[in-house]
């Protein structure tokens, strides 16, 4: 009977596991006019119940493929654990998830913010209040999510970054180096607008949650960050900043990334 009990147990777990969907997803936008690849992770969808979203933006020269299989390697029981459908959308190589002046197939934060979240909204059991739907990222991502989440603060209600690219002033050689210029023009003309700390005045009044976090070692982005933190600290914006030992690595972000999953859970 023991042995009966327990098989049932398995059966019944690997039942839930592989009704859990990942679902590759061409999603048209209209303002870029293309199809957009997107990987959506849901749990073990249960009738009549709606779900809390998390949309999440991969690094520089990264995609979802990649997020799925050595970024956040556990996503799918996250979700399945968490009870939360996971969004990750292709920001391309180096979009910087922004509505580029420059180029008019690459206006990332119009598709994230707007279309993409329309699309789900449209087609996925999901919960439409703000307080329910997150945007979280790294690197470039981390960038993404401050600029689309902040923009858009009456769709989203957490905002979190993992050693995020949050100071384009500061970039010196690596603005060119990671092709901001393709998207955004020439370092010395940036429109104002693009700047993260042109979204604080925003932030102050959001009503929103701010998760972000960096490696003591990310000589890229440390100190992006801590100038950020102070600013935010200054005008009196409540946030979460943590810094842990780590570089700009997969390691770091991966480790960071699922505490911040984590985070999100206390929020919602």
């Amino acid at each position: 009977m023991k042995k009966l009990i327990s098989l049932l147990m398995i059966l019944t777990s690997f039942a839930q596991l592989s009704s859990q969907k990942i679902i590759h997803k061409e999603i048209h936008s209209s303002k870029m006019n293309k199809d957009i690849k997107t990987i959506i992770i849901t749990p073990n969808l249960q009738p009549n119940k709606l779900y809390k979203t998390v949309y999440i933006l991969h690094g520089y020269s990264g995609n979802p493929d990649r997020t799925i299989k050595t970024d956040i390697p556990d996503l799918v029981q996250k979700s399945q654990q968490y009870g939360t459908i996971y969004v990750l959308p292709d920001g391309n190589f180096s979009s910087w998830y922004a509505d580029s002046p420059i180029l008019k197939d690459s206006q990332y934060q119009t598709f994230i913010g707007k279309e993409l979240v329309d699309f789900i909204d449209k087609n996925y059991p999901v919960k439409k209040e703000k307080s329910s739907r997150g945007i979280l990222g790294w690197s470039m991502g981390g960038y993404g999510a401050v600029n689309i989440g902040v923009t858009y603060h009456d769709t989203f209600g957490i905002v979190g970054s993992s050693c995020g690219a949050l100071d384009f002033k500061s970039f010196g050689s690596h603005y060119d180096q990671y092709q901001v210029n393709k998207v955004l023009g020439p370092a010395a003309s940036l429109n104002p607008s693009f700047l993260t700390s042109g979204k604080i005045p925003v932030m102050a009044e959001a009503k929103q949650h701010y998760i972000f976090d960096c490696g003591t070692e990310d000589v890229q982005m440390i100190e992006q960050n801590r100038a950020f933190h102070k600013e935010l600290t200054e005008r009196k914006i409540e946030h979460l900043y943590i810094e842990s030992l780590g570089a700009h690595t997969p390691e770091y972000w991966s480790r960071s990334l699922s505490n911040q999953l984590a985070l999100f859970e206390k929020y919602f």
